[in-house]
């Protein structure tokens, strides 16, 4: 991938890291790479990285959310950035994909999870719902920081079995929200980034 900005992405096992600050660096640097190429796009900051004091997997994930037409102008681009599809079982269907990566960045190497989603889906507005709740409520960070700590000492340690078992935490917090807060409803919470 020689000139590149992006590079492979390395399977790592589960586990629940503390959170770092320069995540939301990242964040903003891929962001500004993926924008150089297509500017009307929206990419946002997702995730466990994207709440400080958030423990997690250490995966920054970023979402695309994009209309009617616009899948394949995103697919490419991230393709020529060097993000690779995603090489796990489970994999997210290619009308949502999840293209997956690493960028060096303050000499540390950072995974990345780039979600295209449809944005008529419901998902972007659940996926930013659950962000902005974390961020807002200290006690509920806490309990899914918990959460996340119970499923490693259980001795999970395969990534994906970690994200599946902790997106039941997901898909409760959303379903307490999702009348009060007027939420779509999409056909799958999938919280297996």
């Amino acid at each position: 991938m020689s000139g590149r900005p992006i590079g492979e992405q390395e399977q790592a096992p589960a586990a629940c890291l503390a959170y770092d600050p320069r995540a939301q660096e990242v964040a903003r640097k891929v962001a500004g790479m993926i924008n150089d190429h297509l500017p009307a796009i929206t990419v946002e900051h997702v995730g466990s990285t994207a709440v400080p004091g958030c423990a997690g997997k250490g995966v920054i994930d970023l979402l695309i959310p994009y209309r009617k037409g616009g899948l394949e102008p995103v697919k490419e681009t991230l393709k020529g950035l060097g993000f690779q599809r995603q090489g796990t079982r489970n994999a997210f269907p290619e009308d949502r994909p999840m293209r997956v990566g690493s960028i060096r960045h303050d000499g540390d190497t950072f995974r990345l999870h780039v979600h295209v989603v449809p944005a008529d889906s419901g998902e972007p507005d659940e996926l930013r719902a659950f962000r902005d709740r974390l961020r807002a409520d200290p006690e509920m960070r806490e309990a899914y920081v918990q959460r996340k700590r119970e499923i490693i000492k259980g001795g999970t340690t395969d990534a994906m079995d970690y994200s599946i078992i902790k997106g039941s935490f997901v898909r409760e917090a959303l379903a307490k929200w999702r009348s009060a807060d007027g939420l779509p409803n999409s056909a799958e919470v999938r919280s297996r980034s």
